[in-house]
């Protein structure tokens, strides 16, 4: 018969006596039946190993079977026989009393007993006359027992503060009275909002830089520690003072020479305090992230219209401003805006609010040569490939705020700082103007146009991340990484990290893939074909430029001919082929080639230089040797055009396109056909075929 579920083996140690293995399931039952101890109300069992926590009735439960126990005095009569022992005469006896006391103290069992024999209130009284060691384990003994939470924080008199707080201006202390003190300043400040008010009284943060100067790691912990806690509870105006001292240059190459550099390796609670500071600091700019822009107030809307003059007038501001705001729509318009007729309004939603316009003045400020550029650069283009600077800016700040936690509370146990923040006093501007060209660049690497304007803040997204999970030392080593983060880069390691997957190794899903890829390609062979039946429009290069003209290109729908042929301006619609006066049959196709290869490029030497068009550049060879020369509007037209007539000639379809679609298709096909598998392990190899059965009687006989 199975033992009842109440009842644990255990083991208990005595003192002086053999350890005794019992079956129990109360605490008291072992206590007089196994050494015929009298009063036994005056002991109770703790657990020999770890914190030696005291069992009480809440907590037997939890008693395994295995545990090693150890019969000790109740926690009432140990509080009482320390409470006597550390207001003895005998030094000794006192110092040795306060050593048990500071350890017992972490026992909720034992607090509870101490503070209710009016342990804090001689404990404080007690401050006063000691010193060294001795001051060392009072201070750990208060600190223990007010952490459990049994007595408020604000029973704290205003002399205990100032004499704690004393031990922390002393320029010569011990460090393990320092480190306490720091520690019993911080609890207060966390745990009581008039308390905070009289520490801030006693302690600045000036007055702590010192502590981050020292070659201890926990003194140096401690003291971050108190500064976030001082910065975490206090009013905003208050913040904001904290602040201008934080952001000081002094205390930021304390904080990056002693403290980030000065310590290898860091350990984790340093981590984490830097990482508070961090956050708390960044939180600053909640305010203006939550800001809406007023659109009827005037001084806002000169910020910007001091945007739109530094992009297009320069220096010289012309006259007659007042009356000329009105025709400025088409500058609002190339600087990006959503709203071209009213910007302002962009800037009604929260977040990002006004930290947007703030981080946009900012750029065009301080590095006005990079914000004209970017808006010149793009304003200027024809291709539907400009890069919208005033929706991005305003899109890539609400994204910076969630990377960087802006308005939200620290995480407990998140050591993700970033040192570099420490090196600038203007650390979130400058990262907003770095982040900005590299959506810029991405942009173009993507050939983006509007639609694609999600996807790009995604890959800037990525690209950010993982930029900063590098943990670059300065603004510098982030562009570094950010420089090798290109496009390609980030598609290259998106495949490398969805190959490395245990699932896509696996032979069955190999094996999977291998026999979907050919209907995925055929699929996007019909695609392709069928964007050549529809034809496209595609510009004439000539030698001048301003007699610009367009030729227009389709498959007949059986696909054996191309027609083309020449158009005044650029179609609205499908061209129909009585439209096209020339066609080539695809039998009569020899091959086709690009960029440099193509006859067109080789002839015109001064396009030669131009990489944007030697990259869009294609052309059909045919007999008798002729040529038909090709320029793709853009990236997806040249990939849809080169893999159709590849397809036609019975040739690989080798496009950056081509590879992106049949990763995506695939990858959705094969989540389909798996999708009732889920959560099952798909063996490695197939099952082994069964034996053949002994006779085939089972089966029905039709006859």
């Amino acid at each position: 018969m199975p033992p009842p579920a109440d009842i644990v083996k255990v083991a208990i140690e005595w003192p002086g006596a053999n350890a005794q293995l019992i079956e129990m399931d109360q605490v008291c039952i072992c206590i007089e039946t196994g050494w015929s101890l009298s009063g036994s109300e005056q002991f109770a069992l703790r657990y020999a190993d770890g914190p030696q926590l005291y069992i009480t009735e809440q907590s037997r439960g939890e008693i395994k079977n295995g545990t090693i126990l150890r019969l000790a005095i109740s926690p009432a009569r140990a509080a009482r026989q320390l409470l006597e022992r550390i207001q003895s005469h005998g030094i000794d006896a006192r110092l040795e009393a306060l050593k048990e006391l500071a350890k017992l103290s972490a026992d909720p069992t034992f607090a509870t007993e101490f503070i209710n024999m009016e342990g804090i209130g001689t404990l404080a009284r007690l401050c006063w006359k000691c010193f060294g060691e001795m001051l060392a384990f009072t201070l750990t003994a208060f600190l223990e027992l007010m952490d459990h939470g049994i007595v408020s924080w604000d029973l704290i008199s205003l002399s205990f503060i100032k004499q704690i707080a004393g031990y922390v201006n002393q320029p010569m202390v011990d460090v393990s009275i320092l480190q306490r003190s720091l520690a019993i300043l911080e609890s207060m400040v966390l745990n009581s909002h008039s308390l905070y008010h009289r520490v801030a009284q006693e302690i600045t943060v000036g007055q702590l830089i010192g502590h981050l100067q020292v070659s201890n790691q926990e003194i140096q912990t401690y003291a971050i520690a108190l500064i976030n806690a001082l910065f975490l509870k206090a009013p905003e105006d208050r913040r904001q003072e904290m602040a201008s001292t934080l952001a000081q240059k002094h205390l930021r190459s304390i904080i990056l020479n002693h403290v980030i550099r000065g310590n290898r390796p860091i350990k984790a609670e340093m981590a984490h305090q830097l990482y508070v500071l961090q956050v708390l600091t960044f939180n600053l700019l909640e305010e203006r992230m939550m800001t809406k822009m007023d659109p009827n107030d005037q001084a806002q809307r000169d910020i910007i219209f001091e945007l739109r003059r530094i992009a297009f007038d320069g220096e010289n501001d012309p006259t007659g401003t007042e009356k000329r705001k009105a025709m400025y729509t088409k500058d609002y318009k190339m600087l990006g805006f959503t709203n071209h007729v009213n910007p302002a309004m962009d800037f009604t939603q929260t977040p990002p609010g006004m930290l947007a316009l703030d981080n946009m003045l900012y750029l065009a400020k301080v590095h006005q040569d990079t914000y004209i550029r970017i808006v010149l650069e793009n304003s200027s283009r024809e291709d539907k490939h400009e890069c919208p600077f005033g929706r991005c800016a305003i899109e890539l700040t609400r994204m910076l705020c969630e990377i960087l936690q802006v308005g939200e509370l620290p995480n407990e146990g998140c050591n993700d700082y970033h040192p570099m923040f420490f090196t600038h006093d203007r650390a979130w501007e400058e990262f907003f103007c770095v982040c900005i060209q590299l959506l810029n660049k991405t942009w173009k690497e993507m050939r983006a146009t509007a639609e694609d304007f999600n996807k790009v803040m995604q890959v800037v997204r990525e690209q950010i991340t993982r930029a900063l999970a590098m943990k670059p030392s300065s603004l510098d080593q982030l562009k570094n990484k950010l420089r090798g983060l290109n496009y390609s880069e980030i598609l290259r390691l998106r495949q490398s990290e969805r190959m490395s997957q245990d699932d896509f190794q696996s032979p069955p899903i190999i094996e999977l893939r291998e026999r979907i890829q050919p209907e995925i390609l055929e699929l996007i062979k019909q695609q392709r074909l069928n964007r050549l039946c529809e034809g496209s429009c595609f510009r004439k290069l000539g030698n001048r430029r301003r007699q610009e003209k367009f030729w227009f290109c389709r498959l007949s729908l059986n696909h054996k001919v191309l027609h083309y042929g020449d158009l005044d301006e650029s179609p609205q619609g499908e061209v129909p082929f009585e439209l096209l006066s020339d066609k080539i049959p695809v039998s009569d196709i020899k091959s086709v080639v690009t960029g440099k290869d193509c006859p067109h490029m080789k002839e015109k030497s001064a396009l030669k230089q131009n990489k944007e068009v030697l990259e869009l550049a294609f052309s059909v060879l045919y007999d008798p040797d002729e040529t038909l020369n090709f320029v793709a509007p853009n990236k997806y037209e040249y990939c849809i055009w080169t893999d159709g007539l590849c397809a036609l000639l019975g040739r690989e379809m080798g496009s950056d396109l081509t590879r992106s679609d049949l990763d995506t298709l695939i990858s959705m096909e094969m989540k389909l056909r798996l999708l009732d598998l889920e959560n099952i392990t798909i063996p490695e190899a197939p099952p082994p075929v069964p034996k053949e059965p002994s006779s085939y009687n089972f089966t029905y006989n039709y006859s």
